[in-house]
């Protein structure tokens, strides 16, 4: 028995104020060109991460993603009493062991760090299952007799070759969710069940220059010299963000059991909590500066039965502001105004659940039924989309 096909889809309409959550590598804040009008954009991969910390920090169900396994797996061993010079290596060893191709890592000084190897993938795999790789060494400990130093063009061999991979085959809650990519380990990979947009204003808006100027406390109170310690600028902008992303029910629970009922209910934990850690997350670029934490003023989830639908296209024309200002209120009725022409156009009876929670808006004609709060509204939105599992 399999589940049905099952997208939750998620909406946000979020006012952000002065800030830059996800800068380029010039320290810019990114933006993209749609409608022929500049908008602020945060991108997927920045908003995922903030989502993932979110969730993790709620399930307790931690995964690792690192080139650096081998130092992770050395420090367990340290924390078991193991000498520390043998820790590294036993670590080299570990890194070196599996499908992955690796190198020797290297300091300040570009020499090689001896015992210190790093994969030249990044590694996924659940937090616990690090211990699992010091209990392989520790099982292996007098043949880890190879140092690994960078010299010579021949790489030694890892006297834990072949017994690596198969720990690297293991998932959990996130990795099931948000999919792994790592080609080099056979049956690694794990197709993610989630797809999370670009977040971007509904309107058109503009980067901000802020000058900024830091005192030197010691030239201050000596008052032998004016002016300040240290002088700069920093981008930032403001806007009201459209966000989506969408979770394929069907794929979770095939990555999760072959078990229906297994499948069915941990894809509901998961899936729950991934609508939560989508409201509540925020990427925590200049954080200490800014302290950006809005909130969203609307969040609409439906649950579909043909493919995912995303309201992008509703802000292809920009949000002009209202006669006095602000943007959120025109934009959560371009997101009701959209619900109600996309679904007409592709039929009614796709969509087989829609909800929606706002601080203030009323009358929302388009967007299913009004909850007090976001819990309740995800907790509508799974029940329903879990309510006929079997096929």
């Amino acid at each position: 028995m399999a589940l049905k096909p099952r997208f939750l889809d998620i909406h946000v309409v979020q006012p952000i104020p002065y800030a830059n959550l996800n800068r380029d590598d010039t320290n810019s804040v990114k933006t993209m060109l749609y409608g022929d009008a500049l908008r602020t954009r945060i991108s997927s991969q920045s908003w995922k991460r903030a989502i993932r910390e979110h969730f993790q920090d709620a399930l307790g169900d931690n995964a690792l993603r690192t080139r650096r396994i081998g130092e992770r797996v050395a420090e367990v061993l340290r924390d078991r009493g193991w000498d520390a010079a043998l820790a590294d290596r036993a670590g080299a060893h570990v890194a070196a062991g599996s499908s992955i191709k690796w190198e020797v890592a290297k300091g300040k000084d570009k020499q090689p760090i001896t015992n210190k190897v790093l994969t030249n993938a990044l590694i996924y795999l659940p937090e616990d299952a690090v211990e699992e790789l010091a209990d392989i060494a520790e099982a292996h400990k007098d043949a880890l007799t190879t140092d690994f130093t960078g010299k010579g063009k021949t790489k030694p061999e890892s006297a834990l070759k072949g017994k690596i991979d198969r720990i690297l085959l293991k998932k959990n809650g996130v990795i099931n969710l948000f999919g792994r990519m790592l080609a080099e380990v056979d049956q690694a990979g794990v197709d993610g069940a989630v797809q999370v947009a670009h977040a971007f204003t509904t309107h058109t808006t503009e980067v901000e220059l802020d000058y900024f100027a830091a005192v030197d406390d010691v030239t201050a109170t000596k008052g032998d010299e004016t002016g300040s310690g240290h002088m700069g600028t920093a981008e930032f902008s403001t806007g009201t963000l459209y966000r989506f992303a969408t979770v394929d029910l069907q794929e979770l629970a095939k990555n999760l059991s072959d078990d229906n009922d297994i499948a069915v209910h941990a894809a509901r934990e998961l899936a729950g909590q991934f609508l939560l850690s989508f409201i509540e997350s925020l990427p925590q670029a200049k954080k200490n500066s800014t302290a950006p934490h809005s909130l969203p003023h609307l969040v609409h989830v439906a649950v579909r039965s043909d493919r995912p639908l995303s309201f992008a296209a509703a802000f292809e024309e920009p949000v002009r502001s209202a006669q006095h200002g602000g943007y959120v209120a025109r934009s959560v009725e371009g997101i009701d105004a959209y619900s109600k022409a996309a679904n007409t156009l592709l039929g009614p009876d796709r969509v087989l659940h829609a909800a929606h929670a706002s601080l203030q808006f009323d009358k929302l004609e388009h967007l299913g039924e009004r909850h007090s709060s976001f819990e309740a509204l995800v907790t509508a939105a799974v029940d329903a989309a879990l309510t006929e599992a079997p096929q």
